[in-house]
C-alpha cells in the first residue's frame, strides 16, 4: 500500500484527511531536500496539477480534507528530530501528525 492510501487511511478513521500543500517558491527546496526527488513531480506545476486532482477526488468521496501548508524547515527539523529522511513516508506523518494537531490548515 503506497503512503497515500496508508495517510487516507489513517486520517479516515479521524474523519480528517490531509493534504499537504507547498508554495512556487518552496519546489526547488523541496526537491534538494527530498531523498526520493526521482519520485517527486518535475515542477510546481505537474505537483499541484496532481494534488488538486487528489484534494478534490476526497472532497467527491465525502472525506473532510484540508490543505495542510508545509514549511520545509520545519519539516526538515521534524525529521532530523526522528531520525527520519525526507521522503513520502515522512512527509505522510508530518502531513498527519501537523493535520490532527489542527497545524496551519489552509481550506
Amino acid at each position: 500500500m503506497g503512503t497515500r492510501a496508508r495517510l487516507r487511511r489513517r486520517e479516515e478513521q479521524r474523519g480528517i484527511v490531509g493534504v499537504g500543500w507547498y508554495r512556487p517558491e518552496q519546489w526547488e527546496r523541496l526537491l534538494e531536500i527530498s531523498s526520493d526527488r526521482d519520485q517527486l513531480e518535475g515542477t510546481y506545476e505537474e505537483w499541484l496539477g496532481n494534488a488538486t486532482r487528489v484534494f478534490r477526488y476526497l472532497k467527491r468521496q465525502g472525506f473532510a480534507v484540508v490543505k495542510t501548508e508545509i514549511a520545509l524547515e520545519d519539516l526538515l527539523a521534524w525529521c532530523a528530530k526522528r531520525g527520519l529522511e525526507v521522503n513520502g513516508e515522512s512527509r505522510a506523518k508530518y502531513i498527519m501528525e501537523k493535520t490532527s494537531h489542527g497545524g496551519n490548515e489552509l481550506a
